[in-house]
């Protein structure tokens, strides 16, 4: 995974709210910080802003950087806005 973050699509940002505001368990591939896919079953608890970067917090309370999502609940992360 890039150490700096990227921005991620503007779209993509609203299907992640909406999947938080139904609170269903979906599943969640990222790559971790060694650049391995991990996969979750969670809920979306929240999405934060801080230092320039941008997270998702599971109801398990770990938190995932939104760069190194790759699916969620099915849908794959598109190429960024353009940031």
């Amino acid at each position: 995974m890039n150490s700096t973050y990227v921005p991620i699509d503007c779209e993509f940002h609203d299907v992640l709210e909406a999947t938080a505001t139904t609170g269903r368990r979906v599943a969640i591939e990222y790559l971790d910080t060694s650049g391995q896919l991990q996969t979750v079953q969670a809920r979306i608890s929240d999405l934060q802003a801080h230092n320039g970067e941008e997270h998702m917090l599971l109801d398990d309370g770990s938190r995932i950087r939104l760069d190194a999502i790759v699916s969620v609940d099915g849908v794959a992360m598109p190429s960024s806005c353009g940031l």
